[in-house]
């Protein structure tokens, strides 16, 4: 797991880069005009993109059971609080095409831009690098907001009260007698 700040801004930066190539790669097979191809590899680049990226951030399934009882509770009610739906899980096609699903209107805008020479190619290019950042970028925000939980969590150490002794009261006796002189 991450033990720093500066630790998870490198991660996260590093992350950031992945999701930067990979909507590279998203926009360049986009430009290919054959309809469908686009989508079936984005789904694969997000099968190997999500993973890794909860793998830098310590998010992997494997990772989390690792963790001790505590800790991996705090983490997976972090995980429930950020809504995430792809941190700490195995990433399946089938949470993929989901994810895909609630992109639909630009997906499908993609796939229709497709059939105009030229310049459908470059529009589907342009909405593919766009919507896997976006996608790879959010994954990349909630991973951030957990671990920056669970490092918070963990550097509040419980303290323990300890009580100070208590003044010790001056004999009664003594206060009478100054007042009477």
């Amino acid at each position: 797991m991450i033990r720093s700040l500066e630790e998870l801004e490198a991660v996260k930066q590093s992350c950031r880069s992945m999701v930067t190539k990979s909507s590279s790669l998203s926009a360049g097979t986009a430009i290919i005009p054959i309809p469908g191809v686009n989508i079936g590899s984005d789904v694969a680049i997000l099968l190997r993109l999500i993973p890794k990226i909860n793998e830098q951030f310590g998010l992997s399934p494997e990772q989390i059971e690792s963790l001790d009882t505590e800790t991996r509770l705090f983490v997976m009610s972090s995980i429930s609080t950020t809504g995430s739906k792809m941190a700490g899980k195995y990433i399946t096609r089938k949470l993929i095409t989901m994810m895909f699903k609630k992109m639909a209107g630009r997906i499908s805008a993609k796939s229709a831009s497709k059939y105009v020479p030229f310049l459908g190619s470059a529009v589907a290019g342009g909405i593919s690098f766009v919507t896997m950042k976006y996608m790879g970028n959010s994954h990349i925000d909630d991973c951030y907001e957990i671990v920056l939980a669970t490092l918070e969590n963990e550097q509040l150490e419980p303290v323990a009260l300890i009580e100070s002794a208590p003044e010790p009261v001056p004999p009664l006796t003594a206060d009478i007698s100054s007042k009477a002189e």
